[in-house]
Order: C-alpha cells, then structure tokens, then sequence
C-alpha cells in the first residue's frame, strides 16, 4: 500500500493536512508549522534518510530533547518504513550503549548538545544527523525545496517504534509497535479524553517517552490541534504559557503536577483556560489531586493508566467519575479488552485482587530479540501487565501495586501504595516511597523512604502511621533523604532504592 491508502502513523498527519492545510499544527520555540508545512516537512525527512542508504526495517535512534525537529525524526522513520527507537536524553555510558547495541540502530537523530556523550559511547554508528541548532541541522535542510514523493511500500503491520520500557525492575525491553496498534491506541485517546481541534493542547512531556508521544501529541494532531510543544517541563513556564496562550489541555506527570501545585505562580497566573488535565506514568498521591481540584474547580481531571506495550493507555478515569471513584483509574479504553486473574491464570471475582491482562489491536508484538520474554509476557493468549489490580463489578480498576513492589512482611502482603498514600497525608512529607527490603526476622520491612517539605523526624512519621494503618503495614524504618530516584518520564525506580539499602 502506499498514499492515501495506507493506516500508517505518517498518514494521520498527512489527513489532517488534507482537511486543515492551513491550520497551524505545531509551535516550537519561535517556529511554528501548519499541517501542510509539517505534512510536506515530514516528506523531505523520509526522503532525506533513504538517500543516505537506509532500507524499510533499519532502526533509526533518537537522542534529544523535545523539539519540531525530534518529532519529524519520528514521522520521517514512518513515512520511509524506518524503525523509530526513542533513547531517553538523560542515559549516559553504559545504558546509552545497551540501547544502542540491542536495538541495532544505524543512525541517531542527535540534539548537538548530546553529541559528545554520545560520542563517548563504544558503540559505532554508520550516521550520526544533528536535529537542530545548528546550520546543517535536519530541521534546517527540511524546512523548504521540492517536495518529494515517497514511494516506499509501508504496511500498517510493519514495525514503526521499538519502543523500550522503562526498566524500573530490571533491564529494559524493546516494545515492537507497528503502525496499526499506534493508530488504533489514538483513536483509543481521542475517544476516552474528549480531544477535540480547539483544546490548544501544551506538551510539556517528554516525547521520548510513550504517553508524551502517543496519547497526547499525535492524537491532537490526528484530530487537527494547534499544538504547544515544550522543550521541558519547566513549572513556572508551563505557568506562564497557560496564561499567555489561553492553554485548555495539558499532561503533566504526578512528579510535575506536585511542584506545580506548590508554586507561587500558580496562585497568581490566570489559569481559567484550562478545561482539561490528564495525569499518569506514575501514581498521583490523592491529597496533591484534592488541592489541586479545590483550586481549579472549573478543571476536568483525567487518570490516564497504562504501559508501553499498549501503547501505553489501557484505561482511564474521566472528570464525572473522580467523585466516585477517587481511587480508581477508571475502565478500558475502546480498542482494549482486559480481566483479572490469579496466580493460575483463572479470572477472578470482582473485588478480589490480581494481575490485570489485556488483549486489544494496541499492544505490541513482542520484545525485540527476547523470544523468551515474549512468550512468558503473552501467556494463553492474553499480555501479563505485572499490575496488581482489582476491578469491580462495573469494569473499574483499581491498582493496588506493581507485582514486584508488594511486600512480604512476616508472610503477610502489604501494598506499598496504601502505605505511601497514609504518608502523603503528613504536612511535612513532599515525597514518599515504600519498598521492602531484606530483614531477618520479617523477611521483608516496610521501609519508607522520604523527602520532607518541613520540620519532621522518623520516629514521628512512624508514629503518624501507627494512627492510620493496621500494625503491620506501619513502616519499620524510615529514611529522609533530599530526592527520590525517577527516570525523565517521572516513574519511581523503587529497585535503585531497593539497591541502595540492601
């Protein structure tokens, strides 16, 4: 297939540059782009990697900050039959390399100031494409000239991302997407978080990362947005840009969403724009989520969960649900079907907890180069999420706690979630984490670890736990410390902490 007649990821940009040419699609720094112009951009891009030799199926590694540029690199891979392979732009050295190394990319779309690290790297790349800032830059070469016709046979079944997990328990995995689960997963997004072409959606996420990329920028422009693209996600210019731009949609992971409720902004920005917030990645602490919804009461909330292999929004939690269902992340998107099962693999009764699995158009084929883990993660037909979940009676989930991070305490299951959730209501706590670690009386102690926003001791927080939780699921230990350990998409490396006091 090729034109028009392909469901390819470039093909939703090239639509929505047949209805709306001139609207303007994207706006970066002091750039913008309306869909005609980015439409054709993303031409010269694809037309511009084959030229230097790739073929269909070669991995294409992208090293870099948010950018208009970063985003073409990943509709010129699309459009040319390349495989896009996100690197997150905070991995060094060795992680650097095993990314490189096992997807086999050939080529790295690099942002300038990266270069040098990447040049450290041992592992030899055949192209090495600066995306900007510089003269020679991609965004530079494809910004004008003729534009090209691609004719490179692309089926909607073809690789298009390997897109790698995050890794927080062990070594990351490749993700194979093709182009129709990408495509049916935004669909998916349109559809449960009510984008429409009039949101003026700001992105301040990384797009390295899944949610970024694919549940909100492409579905906006799939739907035809004027689109707000930020380097960083800096607070007090997130701020700023609601105000001055009448912004009405933005994602914001819980890790962004917590300073920016503290902030001395956000109590002076005109902020009424905003119609709807999304949040996700990783878990928000319920009394962050009551202030911010006591400030902004015109504001919509909306939990986004999820993970890579399904592209990754797998359910969500709408604004007239939140009352409710506080606790909740809400009931499967249109193109996921899920249930819960037990250890052996039977469904089990509502209200009862266990490992939520999926089958949906939306999730990945399998790991890149891990047969093995493929064929454990697909089990009986179904993908095993490694959530610890339970669903009642009416479809909604509620997640109890990633498998791995439950606690085995004197042969009693504790949820580090419940635990941090207790914390998180102390005055003096800004972060917490819960994680088990080795004791050889309870086999595992609750431990938390935490970061304080005032005056607190350990004996007091465990004291203030003791008041809120059962005996047993009050921390034995605790340890305050000046940061906890995440990734750039804000997800909690519990096994960096785990490492650190064992």
């Amino acid at each position: 297939m090729t034109g028009a007649d392909r469901n390819t990821v470039d093909q939703v940009l090239h639509r929505s540059a047949r209805r709306t040419p001139d609207r303007v699609a994207l706006r970066f720094a002091d750039r913008s782009w309306t869909y005609a112009e980015l439409d054709d951009a993303v031409s010269r891009t694809a037309r511009y990697l084959l030229d230097l030799g790739l073929q269909p199926g070669d991995r294409v590694a992208a090293y870099g900050k948010n950018s208009d540029a970063y985003l073409l690199g990943y509709l010129g891979c699309s459009r040319a039959g390349l495989v896009h392979v996100p690197i997150n732009f905070a991995l060094t050295g060795g992680e650097l390399e095993y990314l490189l190394e096992d997807s086999g990319a050939t080529t790295v779309l690099v942002d300038p100031a990266l270069e040098p690290t990447l040049a450290a790297t041992a592992v030899p790349v055949e192209h090495t494409i600066v995306l900007r800032d510089a003269p020679d830059a991609l965004v530079e070469r494809v910004r004008s000239g003729d534009v090209p016709i691609i004719d490179v046979e692309v089926s909607d079944t073809d690789l298009v991302q390997l897109l790698y997990t995050s890794g927080t328990t062990s070594r990351p995995k490749g993700a194979m997407m093709t182009h129709r689960a990408l495509v049916h997963e935004y669909v998916s997004s349109i559809i449960a978080l009510d984008f429409t072409p009039a949101d003026e959606p700001l992105h301040p996420m990384p797009l390295y990362h899944s949610a970024g990329m694919h549940v909100f920028l492409m579905p906006y422009l799939m739907v035809g947005a004027t689109n707000h693209l930020m380097e960083v996600p800096d607070v007090p210019t997130v701020l700023r840009l609601i105000e001055e731009r009448g912004i009405g949609s933005l994602f914001l992971a819980p890790t962004v969403w917590v300073p920016l409720s503290n902030h001395p902004d956000f109590g002076q920005r005109d902020l009424r724009s905003l119609r709807k917030a999304y949040y996700g990645a990783s878990i928000m602490p319920g009394p962050v989520l009551q202030r911010l919804r006591d400030a902004l009461p015109g504001l919509g909330f909306y939990n986004c969960f999820g993970q890579s292999e399904i592209g990754p929004l797998a359910t969500v939690l709408r604004p007239e649900e939140h009352d409710a269902r506080p606790d909740s992340c809400g009931r499967a998107v249109t193109f996921v079907e899920l249930k819960v099962v037990d250890t052996e693999g039977r469904e089990v009764p509502p209200g009862e907890a266990g490992e939520v699995v999926y089958r949906s158009p939306q999730l990945c084929q399998g790991y890149w180069n891990k047969p093995e883990a493929t064929q454990e993660a697909f089990a009986d037909g179904w993908f095993h999420s490694g959530d610890l979940v339970r669903v009642d009676a009416e479809g909604y989930l509620t997640v109890v706690d990633r498998i791995k991070d439950v606690i085995n305490t004197g042969g009693v299951l504790v949820a580090s979630r419940e635990v941090e959730d207790a914390l998180y209501t102390h005055p003096a706590v800004a972060e917490v984490a819960v994680i088990g670690t080795p004791d050889e009386r309870w086999i595992e102690a609750v431990t938390a670890v935490v970061v304080t926003k005032g005056e607190v001791t350990e004996a007091e927080l465990i004291a203030y736990a003791k008041e809120r939780l059962a005996g047993y699921k009050v921390p034995k230990r605790v340890h305050l410390v000046e940061e906890l350990p995440r990734n750039q998409s804000g997800k909690l490396l519990k096994r960096v902490l785990r490492d650190e006091l064992t």
